[in-house]
């Protein structure tokens, strides 16, 4: 089971998009998948179709032990496709697990009831570095980061990798970069090919050749609670998700995603030297 967390501690950078699209292509392309909806928003929840607001169980309830993560599962409209949903509730549970022992591994002990289930599980963590987002970082084998192709694009980034690193010394020492995602890109700028330039100078190999687009069919896609996939398979920002979706799957065959990656001391001096 291989597990990835999406997590970018900066807001409005298609994290959450990124997230359910891919885990939709992922089942699509005959992976069963899970999505796990990490954000006390919900958005993740609500965008692949389930109502937030009539959950008997959610994410919530499985942090605080009150239900095993197979009561809380939820079908979406794709077969091969469940999801972890989250609701209001989960503002809480951060207040409510501070105190409580191995209260950053509530989530991993969870999934090992499902560790056969599936082939994929993808964590959508709140825009935060939080108690919820460290139970994501945990329980997940690497991360993909999304980035926007805008001017503060690498802003926050070096704290972001710190607490990649310290959970990796303490917490999950498995835990690795996946790769970088560079998203809501306008190619009718010079500063959207700057910033691409500029991301793939510092991540080097990290960074999918796949690049999300800003259209309106993925701004769309979640007032209908549909991946894009489902929404609009015939659109350029569908077409751009399979393709990063398929990077992903082929990530162990293909050369440029299997070289080694950068260490943790490199991409933390890379960020440091770009922003002094």
């Amino acid at each position: 089971m291989k597990k990835i967390a999406f997590c970018n501690q900066k807001g409005g950078v298609a994290k959450t998009t990124s997230a359910l699209n891919i885990a939709a292509y992922l089942a699509l392309n005959g992976k069963k998948t899970l999505l796990v909806d990490l954000d006390p928003q919900a958005n993740a929840t609500s965008g692949i179709g389930i109502d937030k607001s009539n959950l008997e169980y959610s994410v919530y309830h499985v942090l605080n032990e009150q239900v095993t993560i197979e009561q809380a599962l939820q079908k979406t409209e794709i077969k091969l496709l469940a999801a972890l949903p989250s609701n209001i509730n989960l503002t809480g549970a951060e207040v409510e697990l501070v105190n409580l022992m191995g209260r950053e591994y509530r989530l991993k002990k969870a999934l090992q009831e499902v560790q056969e289930r599936f082939d994929y599980v993808i964590f959508d963590c709140p825009p935060s570095l939080g108690l919820l987002t460290l139970n994501g970082l945990t329980a997940a084998g690497s991360v993909i980061i999304p980035i926007q192709c805008e001017y503060y694009a690498l802003e926050g980034l070096s704290q972001l990798v710190k607490t990649i690193n310290l959970v990796q010394e303490n917490l999950n020492p498995d835990l690795t970069i996946e790769g970088i995602l560079m998203t809501l890109a306008d190619y009718r700028t010079n500063l959207t090919k700057e910033v691409i330039g500029e991301v793939k100078k510092h991540f080097s190999n990290k960074v999918y050749k796949a690049i999300i687009p800003r259209t309106i069919k993925l701004t769309e896609a979640p007032g209908f609670g549909k991946p894009i996939a489902l929404y609009s398979p015939g659109s350029i920002g569908a077409y751009k998700y399979e393709e990063v979706t398929m990077e992903i799957i082929n990530a162990e065959k293909t050369e440029e995603m299997a070289t080694e990656p950068l260490s943790r001391e490199e991409v933390t001096t890379n960020l440091e030297e770009t922003h002094g």
